[in-house]
């Protein structure tokens, strides 16, 4: 195995390695994609397979970038990211309690080693060119019973407790500065009524079934523990 080192962030430290490069996985960073791509198409990557989203989505102009770029592609187009109640940590560790705007916003959050795997397949065997897979996880959870999933593994109860929009935007910016207003919304935009369709993707393209919510609060309970 040979490793380049670059940066997304520093398209030029990119291209050495893409030197020989046939297939390549493309994280979402919208400022430098077509950079990167044009680099890639110009030495000879042949397929790529994209984490991004809808067109009409926020991550849309990575998908659309890829399509322009002269290569074939498969998008991988997850909902929400299991490792973003992460963000949950500090509150859980300080008060035990996990303070957002819609307890019964709904979700089917994925695990990113899960992403992870349905890349890593779909590189190795160059199915679903021209596709765009959508990736869940197993279930579809609202934001209470995430939150109890999380209490179950570090075995002591948590409150949830409901606050405002512009509440939960001034707790979170500490954290995460001006992404916390796109966090929020993007959180109060989830369906609560709406149902979610569930896909079997990672099981089909890995073979392994994918990961539960609880089995993940219970690999990473340590950092809900405190």
């Amino acid at each position: 195995m040979e490793i380049a080192r670059g940066s997304l962030r520093r398209p030029d430290t990119v291209r050495a390695a893409l030197v020989g490069v046939e297939r390549m996985y493309l994280a979402p960073l919208q400022g430098t994609t077509a950079a990167v791509l044009a680099m890639a198409a110009e030495a000879g990557v042949q397929h790529v397979v994209d984490l991004s989203g809808e067109h009409e989505s926020w991550w849309g102009g990575v998908t659309r970038a890829v399509e322009a770029a002269g290569v074939s592609w498969t998008h991988l187009w997850p909902g929400d990211f299991m490792e973003n109640a992460h963000i949950w940590a500090p509150g859980i560790v300080e008060r035990r309690t996990v303070r957002e705007p819609r307890p019964h916003g709904r979700s089917a959050p994925i695990a990113m080693d899960d992403v992870a795997r349905v890349a890593a397949a779909a590189l190795r065997s160059g199915d679903h060119v021209g596709t765009a897979l959508t990736l869940t996880g197993p279930e579809v959870l609202t934001r209470v019973e995430l939150t109890e999933r999380i209490a179950a593994a570090i075995e002591e109860p948590i409150r949830f407790e409901a606050i405002t929009r512009d509440e939960s935007v001034a707790e979170l910016t500490p954290t995460m500065g001006g992404s916390a207003a796109w966090y929020v919304d993007a959180a109060l935009a989830g369906p609560v009524d709406n149902p979610i369709q569930v896909t079997t993707t990672v099981a089909d393209g890995t073979g392994r079934p994918a990961t539960t919510f609880a089995q993940w609060a219970i690999a990473n309970a340590d950092a809900f523990r405190g």
